[in-house]
């Protein structure tokens, strides 16, 4: 089914926010598991891999619309320095997510497609989880202190 030009561009552009945010969240989670920050590695890898389905998504929409899925366009990375940097700088970018989904969505039911929108409205609500997720931690990083916010990132060592 041939789609909307301007919705396959903007397809597109979805993607490549997707793809920057899969090999961004993997360093963030490698760096967490390198510092012993169990926890975090978990939590992030896991964001890493809903990027992975969204990316996936988008693909096949892409493709059903008759469109060129364009993968090798990446976003610059921002890639943090210590715990907090990551957080901020993956919650910066899942801000932006959430803005531009909404923007997708108003261009699907702007075009007649709601097929299309209804996958944004998905990613969207997902993106949303990932804005929540990366406050909570802010918030208890302000509350507890880092110290004591790290420390509960850590996963007891089993005793052999």
């Amino acid at each position: 089914m041939k789609g909307n030009d301007r919705m396959i561009e903007t397809l597109n552009r979805l993607l490549a926010d997707e793809l920057t945010a899969i090999s961004q969240y993997m360093v963030h989670a490698k760096m967490c598991e390198n510092w012993g920050f169990e926890k975090l590695y978990h939590a992030i890898e896991g964001q890493a891999r809903d990027e992975m389905h969204h990316a996936e998504w988008l693909i096949e929409r892409i493709l059903f619309l008759e469109g060129t899925p364009i993968v090798d366009r990446l976003n610059p990375m921002r890639i943090g320095k210590s715990v907090v940097e990551i957080i901020t700088n993956d919650m910066q970018d899942e801000t932006g997510a959430v803005r531009a989904y909404n923007e997708g969505i108003a261009l699907a039911h702007e075009v007649g497609d709601q097929a299309t929108g209804d996958l944004l409205m998905k990613i969207l609500h997902m993106e949303e989880g990932h804005v929540d997720w990366a406050e909570t931690q802010l918030s208890r990083i302000e509350q507890m202190g880092l110290a004591n916010y790290l420390a509960t990132q850590t996963e007891d060592e089993e005793e052999d």
